[in-house]
């Protein structure tokens, strides 16, 4: 999808903010340009999931795309059985990543061990599972919907399930719904994205800053954004209400809606530097430089 969308965008530089399986469908937010630096956020987004799982077989890469390791009759299956296998999936839980995952093992990815027949032995980490709901979908299979912190494998929770009913189980079909405020409701197919033609696309493009709308904004103008774009840490310069705790992350705008960076903000006021917009850091420049020749 990348290597699709820097063709049609002719932009070089897109990071995308976390992978889906092959099988699956749903939501991909890429960032091109300059908010490549914000994957790092929204890469943290809690995210939506709807799934079917298969009871009664699992597989080597706990879903459907992966080799039957074993096979297990199922056992009968009513609500209340179903809901106490479920319930102790939910919350912050420990979660063993699929084989066949991104994961690192000694400096190597697991799913390059695993296809050379070795065990990458992952351990336990802990996730958290906001919500998981469980309902029969006919026959052997159950549906599920997941709200999901970073880092959760959908695949480990249906072999997991599997395990709690005591027949083993598979991931077979997932859908991503939501990452974050991004919902697939509201995204672009790659048929969209060929219709509107090459290095048309950034018509279709959200703003920069749309990943991290939750943070609050802070305005700088004339000298104090140059300031900022330079990496120069302000005193004093916030005008709104800082965090009770300490520090938070804010989105910085120039005084005529320039999207500049991303800075720390102190209850003092002091905002501090941490990712720079090159393109908002030229703008500015450029302005202030138009403005003392003036």
């Amino acid at each position: 999808m990348v290597a699709k969308v820097r063709r049609l965008s002719g932009q070089r530089k897109i990071g995308h903010t976390g992978t889906l399986d092959p099988m699956a469908t749903g939501l991909l937010v890429l960032c091109l340009g300059d908010a490549t630096r914000l994957v790092e956020y929204m890469s943290a987004h809690d995210k939506r999931y709807e799934g079917i799982v298969t009871l009664g077989t699992t597989t080597d890469s706990d879903d459907a795309d992966g080799a039957v390791i074993e096979q297990r009759p199922v056992p009968a299956i009513d609500e209340v059985t179903l809901e106490r296998a479920v319930s102790q999936l939910r919350g912050t839980i420990l979660q063993r990543p699929p084989a066949f995952s991104a994961m690192k093992k000694d400096g190597q990815r697991a799913y390059a061990i695993a296809r050379r027949g070795g065990d990458p032995g992952l351990g336990e980490r802990p996730v958290t599972v906001h919500d998981l709901v469980a309902a029969r979908a006919g026959g052997v299979t159950i549906s599920l919907a997941v709200h999901c912190g970073p880092g959760t494998y959908v695949r480990s929770l249906a072999r997991d399930l599997g395990e709690a009913i005591g027949c083993g189980a598979h991931l077979s079909a997932l859908r991503r719904t939501t990452v974050g405020g991004f919902d697939v409701a509201n995204a672009f197919s790659m048929e969209q994205l060929e219709a509107a033609g090459a290095g048309r696309i950034e018509a279709l493009l959200a703003a920069p800053d749309e990943g991290i709308r939750q943070w609050p904004a802070a305005l700088l103008g004339g000298r104090s954004a140059c300031d900022f774009v330079h990496g120069t840490t302000l005193e004093a310069a916030w005008t709104g209400c800082a965090a009770d705790a300490g520090e938070t992350m804010a989105r910085v705008f120039t005084g005529d809606g320039l999207f500049a960076g991303v800075a720390q903000v102190a209850r003092s006021g002091r905002i501090r530097p941490i990712k720079v917009m090159a393109n908002a850091a030229q703008t500015i420049l450029m302005s202030l430089s138009d403005s003392e020749k003036a």
